[in-house]
């Protein structure tokens, strides 16, 4: 299952950066996320909770952080039973702009069954 956009933000990734990066102000600019919380850099564990399901965490930890250039979250179940993975990416597209991309990618052997319970994430996605 996957979920995938982007857009072309007339920002350079170091003005994008910060906010990307920003766990309070997420939801200003997610509107499938209501809340995050922790602190969103490298190795650290942080809460993602949907506006789908805000009474239910979704535990993650910031894999991949290079500033200003990609990031990556993963979570999921032991022995890799289930697994989610959101990448986001800056690519500069000259002339001041960036684009910004965003994906996300659930496997796992129990995925046909947690995928029924899964919030919808469409909405981070539009």
């Amino acid at each position: 299952m996957e979920y995938e956009a982007s857009s072309l933000i007339e920002a350079g990734s170091d003005t994008i950066w910060p906010i990307l990066t920003d766990a309070s102000g997420y939801s200003d600019w997610d509107s499938g996320v209501e809340r995050v919380e922790g602190t969103i850099a490298p190795g650290e564990k942080i809460k993602v909770y949907s506006e789908a399901n805000p009474g239910r965490a979704f535990a993650v930890r910031v894999t991949e952080y290079a500033p200003g250039e990609k990031m990556t979250w993963r979570g999921g179940m032991p022995l890799g039973l289930f697994k989610g993975v959101r990448t986001f990416t800056l690519s500069p597209q000259g002339g001041g702009t960036t684009r910004f991309a965003m994906r996300e990618e659930f496997s796992g052997p129990l995925l046909p069954l947690i995928a029924r319970s899964m919030p919808d994430l469409g909405p981070s996605f539009e």
